[in-house]
């Protein structure tokens, strides 16, 4: 699926133990992310995109779609093979895919 010319995905076409790169700012990575997501804001992510395995596919996340789409067009102009992942974390949440929080509280998306 193709969303404005971005390769694109459902969250449960998320495949378990993916490359997932969530890129929402620190408080919305502390309230709830994904285990095993790899956080780098967005606005990081030209300066640390080395970090980022070219190897494997990337799948790019954030609230609800916006920015992880950003993300995923300059990654791929860049050489990556990245994935926007369809209404973000939001849709993460809904779909009750395992959530993790930087808190003591209970994981939640803001």
């Amino acid at each position: 699926m193709f969303q404005h010319g971005v390769p694109e995905t459902v969250v449960t076409e998320v495949p378990e133990g993916a490359y997932l790169l969530d890129v929402r700012e620190d408080d919305e990575w502390r309230s709830g992310h994904a285990p095993g997501a790899v956080h780098i804001p967005l606005g990081q992510l030209g300066a640390r995109a080395g970090e980022v395995p070219q190897d494997r596919k990337v799948y790019v996340v954030c609230r609800v779609g916006g920015r992880s789409a950003q993300a995923a067009v300059a990654l791929n102009q860049a050489g990556w093979d990245a994935v926007n992942v369809a209404g973000g974390m939001q849709a993460w949440e809904h779909a009750g895919r395992d959530m993790t929080a930087e808190t003591d509280g209970e994981p939640t998306v803001i």
